[in-house]
């Protein structure tokens, strides 16, 4: 189950939506379940109403979701760490009035709409103070029981805001080069490793291009995949766009699997594809075909919570199915 943000939270609380909403995904089998992109500090949300884990109750709301998961499954359950950067204080993607909301951060002063107010520019010792926050939102998360963090590094929030030269202007040694785009990330994944043990996962997303000229490329991240594996990061799942306001991009079922493909063989990485893989079938094919390690579901999972113990109902394979359901199962 892909990373999705339901904007349901109050003060950065999961609540009984969010137990359903995630325990029902394990109860249909799905092994792998994303928790949305949770915010590492309250300016790190793109709505008010997104998940946080800047504090210890947000922590232990989301461990009796992890605790459910684990004992009621055989699912296995990570979240997404993120901070939104310029596109935070939104609402139906519409920036709210600050009084409602918060002055956003950004690596340089450029709004993601040209309609919206001018994103503070995080000074070197603020960039380390986020780092700060995504090793201390990590920490929270080991806590919790989670079996896997991903940073979220792309869809135009925080960390892609730094990696690409059309959002990233600065002249220090956070921007300008590739070497010195990508140092940002490569600070949080360090932080990162320092709280996690050999049983807890690390992926990072990234946005494969962004679709604009002089922009953020499949090239970029081959490159940056390739560096990311040698920081023990374990898994690259590979989105695309949302950086640039207005970008063109042509959709279709599995559009993502080719930069998930390029970038799984070109830097040597296992990666994660996503992007209208609606079929089991279609999932099985990107996987036997070597153009990824893991097949990442999104709007078909929410439409279908029983995904995986359907598809291996018409493929005969085995998969978890709750006993109190057994009555229900297809037998071959």
């Amino acid at each position: 189950m892909s990373p999705m943000c339901m904007y349901s939270c109050e003060n950065g609380l999961a609540n009984d939506f969010h137990f359903v909403h995630y325990g029902s995904r394990s109860q249909g089998g799905t092994g792998l379940i994303m928790v949305e992109a949770t915010g590492v500090e309250p300016r790190g949300r793109i709505t008010n109403h997104c998940m946080g884990i800047w504090n210890d109750q947000q922590a232990e709301e989301l461990e009796k979701i992890v605790d459910f998961v684990h004992t009621r499954s055989e699912s296995k359950i990570g979240i997404q760490l993120a901070h939104a950067g310029r596109k935070g204080s939104t609402w139906n993607n519409l920036q709210i009035p600050l009084e409602e909301g918060w002055e956003t951060v950004a690596p340089s002063a450029i709004p993601y709409h040209p309609s919206e107010r001018i994103p503070h520019i995080l000074t070197v010792e603020e960039i380390k103070e986020q780092v700060d926050n995504f090793k201390k939102a990590a920490k929270r998360a080991v806590k919790a029981g989670f079996d896997l963090i991903e940073i979220h590094g792309a869809h135009g929030y925080l960390v892609h805001q730094f990696l690409s030269p059309l959002s990233n202007i600065r002249t220090d040694e956070y921007g300008g080069s590739f070497e010195n785009r990508i140092r940002f990330l490569l600070e949080i994944v360090d932080a990162v490793n320092e709280e996690l043990n050999e049983n807890i996962a690390l992926f990072v997303r990234i946005s494969g291009t962004e679709y604009a000229e002089n922009g953020w490329n499949i090239n970029d991240s081959v490159e940056l995949a390739k560096i990311l594996k040698e920081h023990s990061v374990d898994l690259v799942d590979v989105s695309s766009g949302g950086n640039i306001h207005g970008a063109k991009i042509s959709v279709f079922d599995g559009y993502q699997v080719p930069f998930s493909s390029q970038v799984r063989n070109e830097a040597g990485v296992k990666t994660g594809a996503v992007g209208l893989i609606t079929k089991v079938e279609q999932a099985e094919e990107i996987l036997q075909k070597g153009e990824a390690d893991l097949i990442f579901v999104a709007r078909e999972i929410l439409r279908n919570p029983y995904m995986a113990v359907q598809g291996s109902f018409e493929t005969q394979e085995d998969c978890f199915f709750p006993h109190q359901y057994t009555r229900a199962k297809i037998s071959s």
